[in-house]
């Protein structure tokens, strides 16, 4: 079987498994489910810009920030003081995305002319922006309160709890229904970035990455691909925090911080740097972790659940998964993703060697008779 049809099949089973799931497990998984899903799309929209390009972001929960409240204001009808434009929620959703993209064509021409660790602290600022117009611009954010999400509302189908819906004798509430949305923006989202790094966008990204004066050289606009890069960097983000919205169901400021910013810096890492795969593996695992902890906080050692003191299962989380960074930068450059290959082509030599053990050996050719 060749390496094609191995990932056709592979990948099939994971999405008839994925399909399935809403089906057998409870919410607690359907929402870790989905917080996963919401960062492997943000993951994945700056592993194109800081794994392929090579431009550090740190800013990157701004982008998340300007999606969720896009669409929470975009889709509200003013109430209470709050602002809104009551547009249809698909609508609100694209607008959302396109505001997040419009926010990083402002800062791109900065992104396009810095680099490295410039790059990286002219981002920072972002973070601190946002943070500033989440709390105090409150007739459009909601301030320290949020507001609450609307819920998405498509082909006549509500992403909520009501009205009851029944499917193979299983109800579907918000996130059995959201669950589906989910995974069709994930998966799209991943197509379309696989469809980015594999054609001419892909390869002159990597030879930026890799070598700029080359690619120069070459006539690759370096400035122009930084800067368009880190617009659909933005918009991936814009996406992941639209998405994020909605499984929360309510914007929360504090959550839009330098912390989610050095998780998504996290996820690439671990998953691996420039691959699609990696950062969906890197943002399950950073997602998950915390979440793990907390359920469990009570059977397992030194982890206490929140305000009880002690260390708390966000904190452990954090310590677990920069420990994990440090054994991927030094043992694993490659990321969590290339375990996947290396356990591919080992199971294929296996199959291999097995293949030709069976086969039977030639016959020998007889030898001719010496003449006497």
């Amino acid at each position: 079987m060749s390496d094609r049809w191995a990932k056709v099949l592979t990948w099939s089973a994971v999405l008839a498994v994925a399909v399935a799931v809403p089906f057998y497990l409870e919410g607690f998984w359907l929402q870790a489910g989905l917080f996963s899903m919401s960062a492997a799309v943000g993951a994945i929209g700056i592993n194109l810009l800081t794994g392929a390009t090579g431009q550090l972001s740190m800013g990157h929960a701004f982008f998340l920030a300007v999606g969720s409240y896009s669409y929470v204001y975009f889709s509200s009808a003013p109430e209470h003081g709050l602002g809104g434009l009551g547009l249809p929620t698909p609508v609100a959703a694209v607008l959302a995305v396109l505001a997040a993209g419009v926010a990083g064509g402002v800062f791109s021409p900065i992104a396009g002319r810095l680099k490295g660790a410039y790059l990286g602290i002219a981002t920072l600022a972002l973070i601190f922006l946002g943070q500033h117009l989440l709390f105090n611009a409150a007739p459009v954010t909601g301030g320290y309160n949020g507001r609450p999400v609307p819920p998405m509302e498509l082909f006549g189908l509500v992403f909520a709890d009501s009205p009851a819906l029944v499917v193979a004798r299983v109800p579907f509430g918000a996130l059995e229904r959201l669950w589906f949305l989910g995974l069709a923006v994930l998966v799209g989202a991943a197509l379309f970035a696989r469809g980015v790094l594999a054609g001419r966008p892909g390869r002159a990204m990597n030879t930026i990455r890799d070598h700029e004066i080359a690619a120069g050289v070459m006539g690759v606009p370096v400035a122009r691909y930084r800067a368009g890069v880190f617009v659909l960097s933005s918009m991936y983000g814009g996406l992941a925090g639209v998405l994020l919205a909605l499984v929360f169901q309510r914007t929360v400021p504090e959550y839009f911080g330098i912390l989610l910013s050095l998780d998504y810096l996290a996820m690439i890492v671990i998953g691996g740097l420039g691959s699609v795969a990696g950062a969906v593996i890197g943002a399950v695992f950073v997602s998950l972790l915390p979440q793990l902890l907390t359920r469990y906080s009570d059977a397992l050692p030194l982890v206490a659940e929140p305000g009880a003191g002690g260390v708390s299962p966000a904190e452990a989380a954090r310590i677990l998964y920069g420990a994990a960074v440090v054994v991927i930068v030094l043992f694993l450059p490659g990321g969590l993703v290339s375990l996947t290959g290396r356990l591919r082509h080992g199971v294929n030599r296996r199959i291999a060697s097995l293949s030709a053990a069976r086969q039977p050996s030639p016959n020998p050719s007889p030898r001719h008779k010496e003449s006497t």
